[in-house]
């Protein structure tokens, strides 16, 4: 089996002092870096798919991994498992806040100062737009824009936005989180960016937010989402995996992506990307977070490798779990 993480070694702990110290002293260079990163020429590769690491979840409160109810919020841990995934060269890119997407440009100026290569050169990034519906909160579903915006993301140069959209017929804050997405794929169809909507069915359920999984549920809200603005054009779909994905993959001509949620055993998190992926033409690829960045037993950045081997290689997901010697 793969030993514990070692993030000290993928990430000196050091490092994290000489960011503060770059805030500080030279805040500039994020900017700098974000201009001088050489971006992607289009937005997936030959095979037309993505693999893409979430890593947004501290600026919804959302900080549970197994029994550690704050382990999310060890931002040295989080960036070096971010870095592992980052150094994998089959993974696309990666979603994150204004935070994290600035202390990725800035590991990549000290990076390139060590003669090492750029992580986000040629790497899709996406920037994660409403973060106000806090997890656990009576408003979580009025989910306020509250971090990047269209003109920001363009500003930084990033290549898309990412936005979540939960319906739960029984809350209000959805019309008022609908209304605001609309004008979010608006902004980014504008000025040519992708705009990556997250369509989640929720119920709460003893006061907390639960998606469903039941396909006509999931099959209901692609037709909310893809309604969403004034075009289409450059929508994608995060959405969830659940039985009869077929009619799922057939509810859309929109691309799709498979999202990931609470952390899983390895194995089963590659079976169910490689079904999702067999469920036809329009799902592309995965935009996944704490399965890859905290996997059971394994390194973040080998549970990445697998991933994208079942994504871009058609690996099958017995063999990949076994490269992870996963039992």
């Amino acid at each position: 089996m793969h030993t514990a993480f070692d993030a000290e070694r993928v990430l000196p702990r050091q490092v994290l002092a000489t960011l503060t110290d770059l805030r500080v002293r030279a805040p500039q260079l994020i900017l700098q870096a974000a201009r001088r990163r050489q971006r992607r020429e289009g937005l997936t590769g030959p095979d037309g798919r993505l693999v893409l690491l979430a890593a947004d979840h501290p600026a919804r409160m959302l900080l549970r991994i197994g029994e550690d109810p704050l382990a999310m919020t060890d931002r040295w841990g989080l960036l070096a498992r971010i870095v592992s995934v980052l150094e994998q060269p089959d993974v696309d890119g990666v979603l994150g806040t204004a935070d994290i997407i600035d202390e990725l440009l800035l590991l990549d100026h000290i990076r390139l100062g060590e003669g090492q290569p750029a992580l986000l050169d040629g790497r899709v990034l996406l920037g994660s737009m409403n973060r106000g519906g806090l997890a656990g909160t009576i408003f979580e579903l009025d989910d306020r824009f509250t971090g990047y915006t269209a003109e920001g993301i363009a500003a930084m140069g990033l290549d898309g936005g990412k936005l979540l959209v939960r319906i739960d017929p029984e809350d209000p804050g959805t019309l008022r989180t609908l209304e605001s997405a609309s004008r979010a794929v608006d902004a980014l169809a504008a000025r040519n960016l992708p705009a990556f909507v997250e369509a989640l069915p929720v119920r709460r359920v003893d006061g907390a937010l639960q998606v469903s999984r039941r396909l006509e549920d999931v099959l209901r809200t692609v037709g909310v989402a893809t309604g969403l603005g004034s075009t289409s054009r450059h929508l994608w779909l995060k959405l969830p995996y659940c039985d009869g994905y077929e009619r799922v993959a057939r509810a859309t001509t929109c691309p799709i992506v498979l999202l990931g949620g609470d952390v899983e055993a390895p194995r089963n998190v590659l079976e169910e990307v490689a079904q999702g992926l067999a469920a036809g033409p329009a799902v592309r690829g995965v935009l996944m977070g704490r399965n890859v960045l905290f996997p059971t037993s394994v390194d973040p950045g080998a549970m990445a490798v697998a991933v994208a081997e079942v994504v871009h290689r058609g690996t099958p997901p017995a063999a990949a779990a076994a490269r992870l010697e996963v039992v």
